[in-house]
This record gives structure tokens, C-alpha cells and sequence, in this order.
């Protein structure tokens, strides 16, 4: 390993990139434009006193006396100094007075003016209250950012009262009235009424281009209420189909863009080899997701090209000189680090660069590649084949670096994973506590839960309500949500289980829905088998999972949490990181609420909630340093653990959705060396004497090998949990033995034993029987241990929160937001 190296930071030139976020934003700005302000309409074009007569009336006349007063006071001394600027209408006027440019000061400027020309005296508050008259009118049209600055108070009510009330009726029947009433509700109301304070018209002619426009210039103030106000306005099914489904994100989604674009983010200035790069990466991209092709054009002419270029100024061609290949690859072996130190200076520092040899590869591939093609297309081709300057690159060192670090972390992480389960189970009721606590105090009072002390806050996101604010402050004054910090403890709780018992990936774990729970019926007894279908991912290719009870649990628990009025799973679109588009509305299972609207958990909130966890937990390595856990980590201990406790490899394989065999032996950490020997040996036996087809997946004879396993263990008391393949070693002692798993509703029977026993052991002392009285006690003992349980499980169960749990054929029901 190359050793690392420091020096004072120097300025060096950046390699120049074009940025492709909010890609995605502009291509949609071009695709739904906001509707243009026109230079006249009605009641822009006239007469002073009409606009007065119109402001009387109803319904942009104010209940109170005072206010209409106020108002008409207001207007017309705003009226009478518009007419002072050229124009045939108010909007041309105001356009033209400094009015526009100048959103703090411009009633200063009317009252100059009229001091000016000796007129009585119109206070600011009488002319804002004019200029709030004006554009409820339609007369005057502000643009979005004016709006932000010198918005009234009374803004939203009077433009909902005065311009489209029926159309605000019809809206507010058709959303919650928690949103509605809430304080983002309220903020998403003024984004609506600030569309038609700048474009005219009812909230029926609000535009997809209307909304984004008002997000580019007012997000400092308005991003989150923006999106709310746009999922509203698209629920009603007021923007056509192929509209965004949501506004979340668009600045730091990418969207899917060209190939073209892809490459000339680098701004390479040899333009043939830009042109062969770009012809190499079409030919590629059938074969690619979108994510791969964007790496790969980024390794190409960015680790590739661009570099050579800022390092050899003018180079034209991909043959290269030996000396510059190698230069080049010694460059590529390292990166510089750029650290900020606690005096305040930046120091650099070449570390090695882990991905080197992947980086290699994929120049070395795209040499042979257009050698190949030039043979197979030479009048394409022809002219782009050179010979390859680099040599065949070796990744057995890094594969056995790879192992041998992931083996140590499953080593390391998997007997604490008990402790960590604990650690989350706990986390989630001392959230659940907090969360109790403030919402049963009033507003501004202090409360003390677990030991800490806590001030509710005074201000609500609910402005009818202060009280069920979940804000407070932890003394001395560090403000924390204690809702949004539940919500956090139980999806971490939620992800620990659901990647603990089922080994997937983080990506499949977030792409689960209410369509994945499913139910299986076995052909030989009936019995009804709960399954997990797993979502076409890395291998696309989709997949079923047995679901444990525990796993059954933990699933009902998320179902009940995300469910909606009527039972309903709300019906939520999600961001495809890998083709970098957008998932049409799916009922998934990992979405919460944000500011009154459903998004998806993203990795980073998983990620983030975990290592809430993790912190809380204090779990310690043989060093002392403290434990992380990734997402993955929980596949491999799943795998490994599985392997250990007697599951063949091959059918671990099809669980965990492998293609190779030996990359499911590759998670299994501890599997002896000689194990995997043996076992690789006698596959390759009996391959050489059978079809090889055979040993890739599980025939149906195992598959209902492994099926039966689960009859095998039915019991008159509840179900034996001994493992895969293995027989009873306890002879059929069930009672004593520790793998039973007593079923609740078997309570009665186990009872019933219990009270048998007492009366054997009774008839023994009595007859002397003393061998079969120690034999009996043991027996009764295990039977008292197992009753001791299930009143443990039930204390646990009545004193947890209610979460009203279904039960799993409620669950698999699929009460989503689809209509059967």
C-alpha cells in the first residue's frame, strides 16, 4: 500500500465540469412553462373611481367598517400616484414607478409624494392594506419574489375570500382537515393564493409551470409549502398526466439525460476522441442500467481523458505512448485528500485510491471493445482501434482485501447483534415515552420523562392549536422534535428486523409494498404460509421469502403506522436512484409523513435513524472503538448465521438472490475453510457425471423438502424451532425441551399437563416412587418455565403502545390506494 503523504494545501486548477443536478427541473420548466402575465385584461384597464366602486362591493368588501375604510383610503392614494407613471393600464403604471424594484420602501415613496403635493395624510398600514385591496382585485399583479418581502398578514384569507372562494371550498373539501388547519396547510394556501396574485385567474387555472415558478423564486420561503400546495392541486387531478409526481428534490435529482450530455459535463477538447467516447457508450448502454452508464462515462472522460488532457495540453489521440500510459497509471493509484486542521489551514494528502484496479479495467475493456467492433464493423470502428496500452490488471489481492474485510466486520458485528436488537427495541420506547409526555402537557409548560427535563414549546405547526405542538426544548435550551424523533426510532427499529430476518438489500428493503405480503397455501395439509415477495433488484430477477412470526410482527406493526383513513395505504412515488426516474405511486411500506405530504424513507434518513441507534446502543469492538453498522452488514450476518444453523448453501443462495454460489460463500463469514472445499469439490463430481443445470437452483424436491421441514415441527403445543434438516435429539421430550415454542392459544393444554403432573408426582410420593417423582419435577419444572413465558409475552403485549396490530390476513387484504 502506497504510503500516505502530507503537505501545505497550493493551489491547483480544478478539472473543469458542468454539474448535471436539477437537470431533471429544467427539463420539466421546459416541458410545463408558467403562464405569461399579458400587458392588459379587464380590471387592469379601468377607470380610478371604478376600481374604488368594485372594491365596495362584495366579495372583495371587508366585513369590518373600519377595514373597507381603511382599504379605500389606501387604494385610491395608490391609484392617484400610479397615475403619475406612463401607461394604459395600472400594471403597465406600476411597472413603471420604482414601486416593482423596491418592495421595502415603496410606501415611502407614496407618502414623499403626496407630502410633496400637500394631499392629506394615508398612514403605510392604510396604503398596504390598499395594495392587499389591489391585487384581490386583479388590478395590480406582483411578481413571486414581492410577494415574499412584503406579504400582509391577511394575505391568504382576503385573496381566498375575494377572488376564487368557491374554488378554496372545493379544495378544502378535498383535503385532510389536519392539513388543512395545520400551519404548512396554511403556508401551501398563501403559495396558491400568491399563483393567482401573479398570473390571474381561479385555482382551477393553476399550472404545473405556475407552481415550479413560484418554487424558483420564493424556495428560501415557500419550498416545503410549494410541494405541499402542488400534491394537493395534483390529487384533485388538476394537472395532466405525464405531470412530475411530486416537486420534491428536483434541484439535486439529475434526471436521466443524454449521452452526449453525460460526457461533455468534462468539456473535453479533443473532439474526435469526445466522439468515440460518446459512440462507445450508445453501443454500451442496451446492456447498462442508467447509473452504470453514468459511471462509466465518468470514468472514461474524466479518470481517463480529462485527465490526460490537463496533464499533456493538446493530445489527439487513444494511442498512447508508453511513457504516458504509465504516467497516467501511476497518477491513478493515488487520490489527494484535502483535510481542513483545527488551526484552521488545509493540508493535502495522497492516499491510495481503493478503486484503482476497477478503474483500469474499464479503460483496458474500452480498448479491446473497439478492437473487437473494428472487426466486426470496420468501416465504424476501423479508424478508432489502436492497441491497448495497458496490461491485464489482477483483482485477486483486492478480492481477498475485499473478503477478508467484510469477513471481520460480520465477525465483529454479529454477536452483538442481539445487544443492538435490544438497544432499538428500547430507543423506541423511550421515543414513544417522550412523545407521550409533550403531548400531554400544555404549551410553554416544563415536563420531566426519563430523568431529563423538558419546556414544550409555545408555537405550534397547528395554528388553531398551540398545544399540539411536539417541540421542546431539553434544558438547557437544545430544541428537539419529539415526534419527528419517534417517527426515526421506529423506522430504525423497523429496519434492523426487517434486514435481520430477511437478508435483502437496502434498496429492496425500501422498494417492499403492501403488494410484497403474501400468502401461500401447502398442497399437502392446507396450512396457510405467510410470504415475502421481493422486487426485481440487483439481478433482476424477483424472489419469495418465508415470513418468521417475528418478521409477521414487524410488518402488521409498519402496516398499521403508514395506514390511512379507511384503513387505506397511502399511495406514495419514489426516485429510481439507479435509472434515475420516477416510480409511478406504489402503496410502500418505508414512507412517512413530511410537512402533510407521503415521500419514501430515503438511505440517508435509514442511515441516520440507525445511527441514532448505534449511539444510544455504545456497542464496542475488541479495541474499544465503537460499532457501526451498515444496511449491508445485516445481509451478510444474516447469511453467515443462516449457513451456520445448518441451511444448505445453495438454497442461501436462492434466498439471498445470488447468481454465483460462490458469492453467497463470500458473505459467509465464518464457514470453515475446509467446508467450503469439501463442499465446492463434491459439486464439481457431481457435475462432471450430471448436467450442471441441475445444481443451480433447488429442485422441487428440495424446495419441498425444505417446505415440509415447517410440518414436521407442528406440535400439540406450538411448533418445534429446531433447524433445517435436523431431527429431534431431545426424544420427543417436548415439554423439556428449550426448542419448543409454546402457541398462546395452546395455553389451556399446557395447563392442563401442568395440573396432570402435579397429580403424577403426588401418586409417586405416595407410593414411594421416588425415581419417577425426580423424573416428573423435571418435566413440571419446564412446564411452569414455559407458562412463566407466556405470561411474560403478555405482560410485554398489554403493556406496549396499541398499535392495533391486523392480523396477517388483514394484512395480505391489501387495502391500498388501487381499486380492485
Amino acid at each position: 500500500m502506497t504510503p500516505s503523504t502530507t503537505a501545505p494545501a497550493v493551489p491547483r486548477p480544478a478539472p473543469p465540469t458542468s454539474l448535471l443536478m436539477g437537470n431533471a427541473a429544467d427539463a420539466l420548466r421546459e416541458k410545463f412553462p408558467p403562464r405569461p402575465v399579458p400587458g392588459l385584461w379587464p380590471t387592469t384597464s379601468v377607470g380610478l373611481q371604478e376600481v374604488l366602486d368594485r372594491l365596495a362591493r362584495p366579495p372583495l368588501r371587508p366585513a369590518s367598517q373600519s377595514a373597507l375604510a381603511a382599504r379605500l383610503r389606501g387604494a385610491h392614494r395608490l391609484l392617484e400616484w400610479l397615475q403619475e407613471f406612463p401607461g394604459d393600464s395600472w400594471q403597465s403604471r406600476w411597472r413603471a414607478s420604482p414601486g416593482p424594484t423596491d418592495p421595502q420602501t415603496w410606501c415611502d415613496e407614496v407618502i414623499r409624494w403626496a407630502d410633496a403635493r400637500g394631499l392629506r395624510l394615508v398612514r403605510e398600514p392604510e396604503l398596504k392594506a390598499g395594495m392587499l385591496a389591489l391585487i384581490c382585485a386583479d388590478v395590480i399583479r406582483m411578481h413571486p419574489a414581492w410577494l415574499t418581502v412584503r406579504r400582509s398578514r391577511h394575505f391568504m384569507l382576503s385573496m381566498s375570500a375575494g377572488r376564487d372562494p368557491d374554488g378554496f371550498a372545493r379544495l378544502e373539501a378535498a383535503v385532510p382537515l389536519d392539513q388543512w388547519t395545520s400551519r404548512s396547510g396554511g403556508t401551501a394556501r398563501v403559495v396558491i393564493c400568491a399563483v393567482l396574485a401573479t398570473k390571474g385567474g381561479t385555482v382551477q387555472d393553476c399550472t404545473v409551470g405556475d407552481l415550479m415558478e413560484i418554487r424558483s423564486a420564493a424556495s428560501k420561503h415557500w419550498n416545503h409549502a410549494t410541494m405541499l400546495a402542488y400534491a394537493w392541486l395534483r390529487a384533485a387531478g388538476q394537472f395532466p398526466p405525464d405531470a412530475p409526481a411530486s416537486l420534491s428534490r428536483l434541484e439535486t435529482f439529475t434526471g436521466q439525460v443524454s449521452i452526449g450530455d453525460l460526457v461533455d459535463r468534462y468539456q473535453l477538447r479533443c473532439r474526435p476522441v469526445r466522439d468515440v467516447i460518446v459512440d462507445y457508450l450508445t453501443e454500451r448502454q442496451p446492456s447498462m442500467d442508467y447509473n452504470s452508464l453514468q459511471g462509466l462515462s465518468r470514468v472514461l472522460a474524466s479518470n481517463f481523458w480529462a485527465d490526460l488532457e490537463r496533464h499533456h495540453p493538446g493530445i489527439d489521440s487513444l494511442a498512447l505512448a508508453p511513457e504516458v500510459a504509465e504516467a497516467w497509471k501511476t497518477r491513478l493509484a493515488t487520490r489527494t485528500v484535502r483535510r481542513r486542521q483545527p488551526n484552521g489551514t488545509v493540508t493535502e494528502a495522497s492516499v491510495p485510491r481503493k478503486d484503482a484496479p476497477t478503474l483500469m479495467m474499464s479503460v483496458r475493456a474500452f480498448y479491446l471493445d473497439l478492437a473487437q467492433w473494428a472487426l466486426e464493423e470496420p468501416a465504424r470502428w476501423g479508424q478508432h482501434a489502436v492497441r491497448c496500452p495497458f496490461s491485464p490488471v489482477s483483482s485477486k489481492k483486492r478480492q481477498k482485501r475485499q473478503k477478508s474485510w467484510s469477513h471481520q466486520r460480520t465477525r465483529e458485528r454479529l454477536p452483538h447483534l442481539p445487544a443492538l436488537v435490544r438497544a432499538a427495541d428500547q430507543h423506541l420506547k423511550d421515543a414513544r415515552a417522550r412523545l407521550g409526555a409533550v403531548e400531554a402537557a400544555p404549551a410553554g409548560a416544563e415536563f420531566t420523562v426519563l430523568g431529563e427535563i423538558y419546556r414544550k414549546a409555545r408555537t405550534s405547526n397547528w395554528a388553531a392549536d398551540p398545544h399540539r405542538t411536539t417541540t421542546a426544548y431539553l434544558q438547557p435550551g437544545r430544541r428537539t422534535d419529539l415526534k419527528a424523533a419517534e417517527n426515526r426510532a421506529f423506522w430504525a427499529w423497523a429496519t434492523i428486523e426487517v434486514l435481520r430476518h430477511t437478508g435483502i438489500r437496502i434498496e429492496e428493503m425500501l422498494e417492499l409494498s403492501h403488494h410484497s405480503i403474501l400468502q401461500y397455501q401447502l398442497p399437502t395439509t392446507g396450512e396457510v404460509v405467510p410470504l415475502l415477495q421481493i422486487a426485481p433488484s440487483k439481478t433482476d430477477e424477483e424472489r419469495v421469502l418465508l415470513v418468521t412470526p417475528e418478521l409477521a410482527d414487524v410488518l402488521s406493526a409498519i402496516v398499521c403506522r403508514i395506514r390511512g383513513a379507511g384503513g387505506v395505504v397511502p399511495l406514495v412515488v419514489s426516485y429510481d436512484a439507479a435509472e434515475r426516474v420516477w416510480n409511478p405511486p406504489m402503496p410502500l411500506l418505508f414512507q412517512w409523513r413530511v410537512n402533510g405530504e407521503d415521500h419514501v424513507l430515503s438511505v440517508n434518513t435509514i442511515r441516520k435513524a440507525l445511527n441514532e441507534v448505534i449511539e444510544a446502543a455504545q456497542l464496542t469492538d475488541a479495541a474499544g472503538e465503537l460499532l457501526d453498522y451498515q444496511p449491508h452488514d445485516f445481509r451478510r450476518m444474516f447469511i453467515t448465521d443462516a449457513i451456520m444453523n445448518g441451511l444448505p448453501p445453495h438454497i442461501a443462495q436462492v434466498i439471498a438472490g445470488h447468481d454465483d454460489i460462490n458469492t453467497t460463500m463470500h458473505y459467509n463469514a465464518v464457514y470453515p475453510s475446509a467446508a467450503i472445499a469439501a463442499h465446492q469439490a463434491f459439486i464439481a463430481r457431481r457435475r462432471s457425471l450430471r448436467p450442471g443445470e441441475e445444481y443451480r437452483v433447488p429442485t422441487s424436491e428440495e424446495w419441498e423438502a425444505f417446505l415440509g421441514h415447517f410440518e414436521r415441527r407442528k406440535l400439540s403445543l406450538g411448533t418445534c424451532g429446531r433447524s433445517f434438516g435436523s431431527e429431534c435429539v431431545h426424544e420427543h421430550a417436548c415439554v423439556r425441551c428449550a426448542m419448543l415454542r409454546v402457541d398462546p392459544h395452546e395455553r389451556p393444554r399446557l395447563d392442563e399437563i401442568r395440573v396432570n403432573l402435579i397429580a403424577r408426582i403426588a401418586e409417586a410420593e405416595r407410593e414411594g416412587w421416588l425415581g419417577e417423582v425426580d423424573g416428573l419435577s423435571v418435566s413440571l419444572a419446564a412446564a411452569e418455565d414455559k407458562l412463566a413465558q407466556l405470561d411474560a409475552e403478555q405482560d410485554r403485549r398489554s403493556t406496549a403502545v396499541d398499535l392495533g396490530l391486523p392480523s396477517f390476513p388483514k394484512v395480505v387484504g391489501r387495502a391500498s390506494g388501487f381499486s380492485t
